[in-house]
């Protein structure tokens, strides 16, 4: 398995080789519509734009349900070929909000059979911060032929989900005041899944936006009570920043699945138990392990 983070140096390095590499620009954050324009303006040059809510989710409501479902595994092969990805290429994503979005590409392509394919540590605000240069434009490449497999990361389906709290830990990588049930700007209903501890993306984080260290990162999430030989499951909002976490965790010497769905098909499902406050709260009719 693949560190799932680069730094800035070592894609230089990388580019400047000659070999095969791809890169892909997702620039997005929830409630902003304007990332095309933002990659338009300045991107690493050679990168190619990825709209999140077209290339790396199917239509809210199908397949895994929530506001950002799984695509469907032979358009997401469309998909990365339209991106000129081939066999044997190296591929590095990156977007403006330290890969809270960008990690979403690195899950799926990594689900879907890529190996060699990395996180942008800091991505191109670290870029810019290196002092390199950025273009403006876009970027048409050539078709790719590369040929995906499909279901090589954990996935986590709505209905394991008590298994998890019962066995496991079960993480929420919201902000704390969505976890909490201060707010919830976009889903049905505030709070939480019951038992799940929260581990907000931003706790991953240095305050220039990098990852950080892998032994501070396993403290953390020690800390929150994850352990070797036991099930760790995330989930988000809708399965984007959540991916965030998983890599968080691959760092930090932790396999952990990813909950698709998130709190936007948990919260619109009838009947589904919800907690509210800082505290994990217990699952209805049993006792919350500890």
């Amino acid at each position: 398995m693949s560190r799932p983070v680069m730094d800035v140096p070592d894609l230089q390095e990388l580019l400047a080789s000659g070999e095969p590499v791809v890169l892909l620009d997702v620039r997005w954050a929830l409630g902003h519509t304007d990332g095309h324009k933002q990659y338009q303006r300045g991107h690493i040059p050679g990168a190619v734009f990825v709209d999140l809510e077209k290339d790396l989710a199917a239509p809210a409501g199908t397949g895994s349900g929530g506001r950002h479902p799984l695509p469907d595994p032979q358009e997401f092969q469309r998909t990365a070929r339209r991106w000129g990805i081939n066999s044997g290429d190296t591929v590095v994503v990156y977007d403006a909000v330290s890969g809270t979005s960008a990690a979403r590409a690195w899950w799926l392509l990594r689900h879907a059979g890529l190996e060699a394919v990395y996180l942008l540590d800091g991505g191109v605000v670290a870029w810019h911060r290196a002092g390199v240069a950025l273009e403006g434009g876009d970027v048409t490449p050539e078709e790719g032929n590369i040929e995906l497999t499909w279901g090589r990361m954990p996935v986590l389906q709505m209905w394991d989900v008590p298994e998890v709290v019962a066995a496991g830990r079960l993480l929420d990588a919201r902000a704390k005041e969505r976890y909490r049930g201060d707010r919830e700007p976009v889903d049905p209903q505030a709070g939480h899944i019951p038992g799940a501890v929260n581990a907000p993306t931003t706790q991953n984080l240095t305050e220039e936006g990098t990852f950080r260290s892998p032994e501070e990162l396993r403290a953390s999430f020690e800390a929150l009570g994850v352990r070797r030989g036991t099930p760790v499951a995330v989930y988000c909002g809708s399965g984007v920043s959540a991916a965030h976490d998983v890599a968080a965790l691959e760092l930090a010497g932790y396999k952990a699945a990813l909950y698709p769905g998130s709190w936007s098909q948990w919260s619109s499902t009838k009947g589904s138990p919800v907690a509210v406050g800082q505290q994990p709260g217990e699952w209805p009719g049993a006792g919350q392990r500890r």
